[in-house]
């Protein structure tokens, strides 16, 4: 993975409802990576669509769309709200009935059947506005982005060579074997090269095939900050509807026109494309099969009732029933899903399906690049290692001499140092400086009177020397060799410093010591992981020497060290045949068998096309560490569901219980003993409970929206903390609410 990433944070983090943070206060919103730009903006300022809402403007403006939702062709895919729609439809036919018919009231106020069926359909609209306000959530965000989806111009190039400049030969007049024409953005097709210069809109997802540009991303990503997009690495993808700043670029189309990155983002926070996840489907099977089994209660209820000569009503059974299953999930269960999806839009991250996000949850091993996730990146000088018998001021003088040709910020780091130290080093005239390259993997300086100085690798240097026809005493060798692997072993690189007079003796001078330093607070972090169950991997290509140690610092449980494709590819297999899922980050297109092999696999933004197709999630940001966020924001959707489960089942079995005494305590009076919450009548008991079953869905909508906060915290213990906190909330919720809404409701006539 490229080293550019090169801050630790979130990334851009804006937030439709100031609660969505809950539970990761431990994780602060910071900057996208250095060379991208500066930090991010605050949660809340800049992207599209991130400001704070209040709640009650949240309902209002979901109440549309929660209206139109009762047709019963979008009721029937929730089986609980669909039995509650009909029973609400039912008594609604039957109070019109009551009107005509007074036998059919049973002696009940007319007016009661009419509250219970407005009860009910109260809670057919709460259960709608929950799904509703959690769709609509990501409504701004989707117009900003629509809007930079308009037809634009595009500066096709037709016969395209890449052996010669598309411009260079009149172009606009069609000279020359390939020409510029220019067409509608919606003209575009799969492969075609299009010209995007200085100020110019990009017309469509691409990949640069030639040229490096800066280009602003903030309709996409919410970043004011601009970015630097190139040819011929991991950070060649740009993004349509986003502008290129300063130069100019040639690109390849890389989607259909309607399928790109823009267009699948819209369907995602829009919830067009969103389909159930397994977890959901299996739940709602649950859901199904209990509320089959309350049916059956409240059917032999009413057998069992008249076998004693006591009758009970339509409407009380019906309010029974609707009281009884799970409705409370029922309808939150669709927004849970939805929200857990916003939370990563919200943070920047898009996900390509909901089974990514639970698996996000579920991951038990997760590989980490050294580079810019786990170190910053740009390694820094930070010791020097004299061999014995050199001045430590002689080694530091010819470090910084030679660094002065090296404009690598490991070579300007050892020059920094050095005037820490004191040694200040200036241009020597008639010195020649001898720059860095990649094959010498050296640098230094020729001065006038003979004496060469040279700075680089170890294998580097001792090439050097016996290039040079020199020898060295085998016991500077094995010095030199132990200050090399002592800085190894450390988690350092080490830099050796060589110098040859000007009658060709050569003397090594010693080592410096590059040190990639570990980013602050992630060893807690991976604390935390460790505390869910979840393994840490380091992939680097260090040695395995270095990779030890700075895994070590890092905290992470293991390494992969002088790690290649392939490597990464069958380190996740072997993880998975041992039944784990596996979550990993990558950005290059040789990242790309690792990313779909992997159960969630984060491609960067600022990746290959190939590294995005490849992955279920595409972070805007392109930061690496924001593959921990998404396992607990997984988790943290994981964890809500369970537990507002819990509450709701916990709740239903105490409406049972809370309610049956005083049904039949008219009846019964024997039953009055049970009555512990006091409850006004029959009537007023069972109307109480349907308005508690309807408000405490409204009750619930934030903490479905935000989440239950989360904890580094085993199964085990977040399985009792759950139980304790919802399972007992659930039971005593019932009573305490039930009861008081019977206060009021006792004081309405003939109740």
């Amino acid at each position: 993975m490229s080293s550019a990433y090169s801050m630790a944070g979130v990334g851009s983090v804006g937030s439709v409802c100031s609660a969505d943070s809950a539970g990761f206060e431990d994780a602060p919103a910071q900057g996208s990576p250095a060379q991208d730009g500066p930090a991010s903006t605050p949660a809340g300022d800049g992207g599209p669509g991130k400001r704070s809402v209040s709640f009650g403007a949240m309902l209002a403006a979901a109440l549309p769309g929660a209206l139109r939702k009762f047709d019963p062709r979008a009721m029937w895919h929730n089986p609980v709200m669909f039995i509650v729609w009909v029973g609400a439809a039912f008594l609604t036919l039957v109070g019109i009935a009551q009107i005509f018919d007074m036998e059919m009231r049973q002696g009940e106020p007319i007016y009661f059947t009419w509250l219970v069926a407005a009860c009910l359909w109260a809670t057919v609209l709460f259960a709608n506005l929950a799904e509703s306000v959690a769709e609509g959530r990501g409504k701004a965000q989707a117009d900003a982005l629509r809007k930079t989806r308009t037809t634009t111009p595009a500066r096709r190039v037709v016969g395209y060579d890449e052996t010669a400049d598309p411009d260079a030969r009149g172009p606009e007049h069609g000279e020359g074997p390939s020409y510029i024409e220019e067409i509608p953005s919606s003209d575009l097709r799969l492969g075609d090269v299009v010209v995007v210069a200085e100020g110019d809109l990009i017309p469509g997802d691409g990949d640069i095939i030639s040229g490096i540009a800066s280009v602003d991303e903030s309709a996409i990503t919410g970043e004011s900050a601009p970015v630097i997009r190139e040819s011929g690495g991991d950070r060649s993808a740009v993004t349509g509807g986003t502008r290129v700043l300063s130069d100019r670029i040639v690109m390849r189309i890389t989607q259909k026109p309607g399928e790109s990155f823009v267009d699948k983002m819209i369907a995602l926070v829009e919830g067009a494309n969103r389909q159930k996840t397994p977890n959901e489907i299996a739940l709602n099977v649950l859901l199904s099969s209990l509320t089959i089994i309350f049916l059956v209660v409240v059917l032999s209820l009413n057998a069992q009732a008249g076998a004693v000569g006591a009758s009970v009503s339509l409407t009380v059974l019906l309010a029974l029933l609707v009281c009884l299953i799970p409705t409370t999930i029922g309808a939150l269960l669709s927004a849970i899903g939805i929200a857990g999806m916003d939370r990563l839009v919200q943070r920047n991250v898009l996900a390509t399906s909901g089974r990514a996000i639970e698996a996000a949850g579920d991951v038990t091993t997760l590989l980490l690049d050294k580079t810019g996730t786990i170190t910053y990146g740009n390694r820094q000088a930070s010791a020097f290692h004299p061999l014995p018998g050199v001045e430590q001021s002689a080694l530091v003088r010819a470090a910084a001499l030679s660094s002065l040709a090296d404009s690598t910020p490991e070579g300007q780091s050892i020059v920094a140092l050095a005037e820490r130290m004191g040694v200040h080093v200036g241009e020597v005239p008639g010195a020649q400086p001898v720059a860095f390259t990649a094959e010498t993997r050296m640098s230094g300086l020729d001065l006038p009177g003979g004496e060469r100085i040279r700075k680089g690798a170890t294998s580097a240097i001792e090439a050097w020397i016996a290039a040079e026809g020199a020898t060295v005493e085998q016991g500077v060798i094995d010095a030199m060799r132990d200050r090399v692997d002592a800085v190894s072993r450390q988690g350092g690189t080490p830099l050796v410093v060589a110098e040859q007079a000007a009658d060709r003796a050569m003397r090594v001078l010693g080592v410096v010591q590059l040190k990639d330093v570990v980013k602050e607070g992630l060893r807690e972090r991976f604390d935390d992981l460790r505390a869910m169950g979840i393994r840490t991997v380091m992939v680097t290509g260090d040695n395995p020497l270095t990779a030890k140690a700075i895994a070590k610092e890092a905290g992470v449980d293991d390494f992969i060290a002088e790690a290649k494709p392939e490597d990464k590819l069958a380190y996740i297999k072997a993880e998975q045949a041992k039944g784990q899922l596996v979550a990993m980050t990558g950005d290059g297109t040789n990242d790309a068998p690792a990313l779909a092999q992997s159960d969630v696999g984060v491609a960067m933004n600022s990746g290959t096309s190939a590294a995005k197709e490849a992955g279920n999630m595409v972070d805007l940001d392109s930061d690496p560490t924001k593959l921990i966020d998404i396992v607990r924001i997984g988790k943290q959707l994981l964890i809500t569901r369970g537990a507002l489960t819990t509450f709701s089942i916990a709740n239903d079995i105490a409406k049972y219980f809370a309610i049956i005494p005083a049904m039949f305590m008219d009846r019964f009076p024997g039953l009055s003993a049970l009555n512990i919450m006091g409850l006004h009548s029959s009537l007023s008991a069972v109307l109480s409970a349907v308005i508690f079953n309807a408000v405490i869905i409204v009750a619930l909508i934030p903490l479905a929206l935000k989440g239950v906060d989360y904890r580094a915290e085993s199964g085990e213990r977040l399985l009792g903390r759950n139980l304790k906190v919802y399972g007992l909330g659930g039971i005593v919720a019932p009573f305490v609410g039930i009861w008081a809404i019977d206060l009021f409701v006792r004081l309405i006539p003939g109740l």
